[in-house]
Formats: structure tokens, sequence, C-alpha cells
């Protein structure tokens, strides 16, 4: 029998639509498809490290590096910012009710091996380097990602 495929396309930089991806993700390796997370454009923030990375940059890379989040706990909320409230406030309520953590969420898809692609192009626009990303991400273009979603079974576009 055939493994089902999930392929998910991760635009967003939100705390909120990251989490949604990342929890549809797991659930998917837990019924056993074989899955995919395709980070592009602001989503791949979520696969930042959270410490500064010393890597040579030009000025133009390093103004993006500077103003985007620094990892996945530092993503903002896509509704009730409120000045940067929104988001303690969401992770008081996530805590309370004993709801894993995005972080949490991305190491769980890693022990998992959902595969995790960070887009190319994006790092090469935004200035990114492979060394400022988490452990264990894949770099790979917008023709690996069509390549596992042409044979999937479930193909999502979180943005």
């Amino acid at each position: 029998m055939e493994k089902k495929r999930t392929t998910i396309v991760l635009f967003s930089g939100d705390y909120d639509k990251a989490m949604a991806a990342y929890i549809i993700a797991n659930g998917a390796a837990a019924y056993d498809h074989e899955v995919t997370i395709f980070h592009t454009f602001w989503g791949i923030n979520a696969l930042r490290k959270q410490a500064p990375v010393a890597v040579k940059k030009g000025i133009l890379e390093k103004m993006f590096g500077f103003m985007m989040p620094r990892g996945a706990e530092k993503l903002g909320l896509s509704k009730m910012q409120m000045l940067g409230m929104g988001p303690k406030m969401i992770k008081h309520v996530m805590k309370k009710h004993n709801a894993l953590t995005l972080t949490q969420l991305i190491d769980m898809a890693q022990e998992q091996d959902i595969k995790l692609i960070s887009c190319t192009m994006t790092m090469d626009l935004l200035g990114l380097q492979k060394e400022e990303l988490l452990d264990d991400v894949q770099y790979a273009g917008v023709a690996a990602y069509l390549a596992d979603a042409e044979s999937g079974h479930v193909n999502l576009f979180i943005g």
C-alpha cells in the first residue's frame, strides 16, 4: 500500500499560522503520512536560530536579518498583536492548557522525520545563510517542493 503524503507551504511568519502548520504536520506524521513543510518568505523565520550567528553579510542582508524575527518564539500573531501583548497572552494561555509551544512542535516534527525545507531562492533574497537556520533543515527550490506535492494526497498553503 502506498504511503500517504502531506505537503505544506508555510509562507506566513505569524506564530499562530506556523503553529497550525506544525500541528497539522505532526498530526499527519502520527497518521503515518510522509510530511514535507516547505518554508518560504516569512515562514523561514520559524527556522531561524534564536541566537545570532556570525556570518559575513552585506548591509542590505544585515538590515533584513535585523528586522526579521529570530526564531520561532519571536514570531508575532496574525491578529491581536496589541503592541506585543498578544503573543505574551496567547503563550500564557497555551502554558495554562499545557499546549506545546511552536519550538516544541518543531522539535517534534524533527523527531518524526518531517522534512523541513527552506526555500533557497527566498534565502538568497533575504540574505539568510544555512548557518543561521536550525540543524537538520533541508534546502531546495520550488521544483523540489512541486515534486513532493505532485505525489501528495494532502497539499496545504498556509499564508
